[in-house]
């Protein structure tokens, strides 16, 4: 039993020692986000910290599984809803200056919930305000930032045009940050392929803030971020989307499933089952 006492003193202390330690490092790295931001967008307008009385409910705007909402699940130091490309790039340096775990959310539509949070001591930079979307029929392309959500998409080029589409999911509400640097699955997939066969370019902040597009992150990373993952390579800051030909007339149609066991029976009976 004194054992079993002393190794729990020693957990709980190491546990306090580490809440302190984190939470000392709030105040000079909040400080640092106001160093690197743009004067003129300040930074201290979209950090929010459990004080704040918005946290909550910014924190929750997008945690789209509730299993990782519970009182005892770890939360955000602080959540950064950027607006500017510089909150960005000051998010990216103070987190490697003081050893923060940066999260970045898009569309929180991460069930296993990496996108909000974390065993470590970590912030949020969610992208949700970055949404601008601009369709060029033309030359069939759009520029799409990275907190947009896929209904959106599909509807900014269906203003434009009533042929043109473009190959991804179909949950609307999805976010294409991580919709399309994880590869993009659709309807179209067998037609046009995944999302990610259909971007042309990109703009990614890196590790040492720079702003970069297919260009000049070159084509190793621009390959990396087009299917493995964005953030594991920086922050993704917008896709350039080829759009493909669709018919102007759309037919959809549900295929209705039997009970499962009277599936089961049919597939017995002709010994198969797709």
């Amino acid at each position: 039993m004194r054992i079993s006492r002393v190794s729990l003193f020693a957990v709980l202390l190491l546990l306090a020692v580490s809440l302190a330690s984190s939470d000392s490092v709030l105040e000079p790295f909040l400080k640092c986000l106001d160093k690197h931001s743009e004067p003129s967008y300040p930074v201290s307008a979209v950090v929010y910290t459990p004080t704040n009385s918005s946290y909550p409910s910014v924190l929750q705007a997008y945690i789209r599984n509730l299993r990782f909402n519970e009182s005892f699940t770890p939360k955000p130091k602080l959540i950064i809803t950027a607006l500017h490309k510089s909150h960005i790039q000051a998010a990216i340096i103070c987190a490697k200056r003081y050893g923060l775990q940066m999260k970045i959310r898009s569309g929180g539509h991460d069930y296993e919930g990496v996108s909000y949070w974390s065993d470590s001591p970590f912030f949020i930079l969610d992208m949700f305000n970055f949404r601008s979307i601009n369709v060029s029929i033309e030359d069939e392309t759009a520029w799409v930032q990275v907190g947009a959500t896929l209904g959106e998409v599909y509807y900014r080029i269906a203003e434009k045009s009533n042929t043109h589409g473009f190959p991804a999911g179909v949950c609307p509400t999805v976010g294409v940050g991580g919709h399309f640097s994880g590869g993009g699955y659709g309807n179209m997939m067998r037609k046009y392929g995944l999302s990610v066969d259909n971007i042309v370019d990109a703009q990614i902040i890196d590790v040492n803030g720079r702003l970069l597009n297919r260009e000049t992150m070159g084509e190793d990373l621009f390959w990396a971020i087009t299917g493995g993952g964005g953030v594991s390579f920086g922050v993704v800051f917008a896709y350039k989307i080829k759009l493909v030909a669709v018919p102007a007339t759309v037919t959809v149609f549900n295929v209705a499933r039997t009970h499962a066991a009277k599936r089961n029976r049919y597939c017995l009976s002709v010994a198969t089952c797709c």
